[in-house]
């Protein structure tokens, strides 16, 4: 798969808050990334937004998630830190008192995979949003994330450092809550929503991923595979997640190339140009793979050659 000409220099300018492989650099400090998520009857979800982000390239992944989750997330991978803290009975204050060190730890947060609608869960996000606020963190929120912007949008409004990725059915609930109309030109309306939203950025998930801050307007229209299989939208957060964790650490100084700088307020709209190429590419080489039979767990061994295809050193930037 060959590069769109028109994508490789924005690729070239993610490529540049990419910490490199160094020895000088010790565990975590290219990327330490949470996850909050895995109610009872959603376990995958959290798995594959957690471990795409270790694929990616973050050292750590943490999920933080239901006890009954948590046992079954275990299970799957030893790779993954697993807080089995978001208990069904748990007041706002005893998960505050659970979850804020465990964030306190870590360089971005992404909120809402597997998540469910269950007060306590819910409760756990919002904290979750309200804490990376407090503290200046990168976030992504998806999936039932996105049903807690859209009941609450000043949750999140104004924050400039979040990513929101719907798709298109948390998508037309964001813009009706919103007072977004819908019936206007469809290009426009990801940037609408930006704009609504105080210019966080939005990756506006479709046939072409249409990501804005409200001002900046980039689009990725690398093909992905035909199936839709579940699992794919947390690929996405995932890789916009680790993405986000190494914006920080570029802030930080990581890796900071000082002939070419990065300005701070465009990194999450290029974390999640990044992420979104990532995921793509790895939907596209899945079902090329294995056709009608593709899951998301197929996705999660494209990662690795996704991120040689854009970022490694044989990519044709």
């Amino acid at each position: 798969m060959s590069i769109p000409q028109s994508a490789k220099q924005i690729l070239k300018e993610v490529k540049r808050f990419i910490p490199p492989l160094s020895e000088g650099l010790h565990k975590g400090q290219a990327g330490r990334i949470g996850v909050i998520g895995g109610s009872r009857d959603y376990t995958g979800a959290p798995y594959f937004s957690s471990f795409s982000s270790m694929r990616l390239g973050a050292d750590l992944a943490h999920v933080i998630c239901d006890p009954e989750a948590g046992q079954v997330i275990k299970g799957y991978s030893p790779d993954l830190i697993v807080h089995r803290v978001l208990h069904p009975d748990s007041s706002v204050d005893s998960i505050k008192k659970e979850i804020e060190p465990i964030l306190s730890r870590l360089h971005a947060i992404v909120v809402g995979p597997g998540l469910g609608r269950e007060d306590y869960m819910q409760n756990a996000a919002r904290i979750a949003i309200e804490y990376a606020k407090k503290n200046n963190m990168y976030i992504v929120i998806d999936a039932d994330g996105l049903f807690l912007v859209g009941t609450d949008p000043s949750v999140i409004k104004g924050y400039k450092r979040a990513v929101l990725t719907p798709n298109v059915v948390e998508f037309g609930r964001l813009c009706e809550s919103m007072g977004i109309d819908q019936k206007g030109n469809p290009d426009g309306l990801a940037k609408s929503l930006a704009n609504s939203l105080g210019g966080l950025t939005i990756c506006q998930k479709g046939g072409t991923d249409i990501i804005t801050n409200g001002d900046e307007v980039l689009k990725v229209d690398i093909p992905g595979g035909l199936k839709r299989s579940g699992g794919q939208g947390d690929v996405l957060s995932g890789s916009i997640g680790c993405m986000l964790g190494w914006a920080l650490n570029y802030e930080e100084g990581v890796g900071r190339d000082k002939d070419h700088i990065v300005k701070t307020e465009r990194l999450p709209l290029l974390a999640a140009y990044g992420g979104a190429c990532i995921a793509r590419y790895c939907s596209n080489r899945a079902f090329a793979e294995n056709g009608r039979s593709m899951q998301a767990s197929d996705m999660l061994k494209q990662v690795g050659p996704a991120y040689d295809h854009f970022f490694g050193d044989e990519a044709s930037l």
